[in-house]
């Protein structure tokens, strides 16, 4: 009787020329959401941000340029290790931006019938459990998928 591991079963990807195109995109919608925030019109034509949003703005604009950066990175090489280890990294910093987010809070909100405040703390509560997971869950592949490779 012979016992076999069962290797990870690796999933069908897209062409490599179909995931640059991706990549591409998102390195472009996160560009564009970079000079919005920052530049035209800025977060501080947002009504519902508040001056406190200086506290926090570093570490979005962080998320937002690791997402940028990353997504370069793709476009030139992405075996599955690699693309763990980066999401794995992206992740880390928007679980940071998110964090600072709950603990500033720079939100102002007319409370006309629905608590946007509690709606909003959940919805970063949720991120930020969803963050750890994906932030494991990528650690783990990239584990996994250096020492198939290696």
């Amino acid at each position: 009787m012979t016992v076999t591991t069962a290797q990870p079963r690796e999933q069908r990807r897209p062409s490599h020329a179909a995931r640059r195109l991706g990549y591409t995109i998102a390195l472009a919608i996160n560009a564009v959401m970079l000079y919005l925030v920052n530049v035209s019109p800025g977060w501080d034509a947002v009504p519902f941000l508040t001056r406190d949003t200086t506290q926090v703005i570093g570490w979005v604009n962080a998320s937002i340029a690791a997402g940028i950066i990353a997504n370069a990175f793709y476009i030139a090489m992405d075996p599955r290790w690699f693309r763990a280890f980066g999401e794995a990294v992206v992740t880390v910093i928007g679980l940071v931006s998110m964090v600072r987010l709950w603990q500033v809070f720079p939100f102002a909100f007319d409370d006309e019938g629905i608590p946007w405040h509690l709606v909003v703390r959940w919805l970063l509560a949720i991120g930020i459990v969803g963050s750890v997971i994906g932030v494991i869950t990528n650690l783990v592949a990239f584990v996994a998928r250096a020492r198939h490779t290696g």
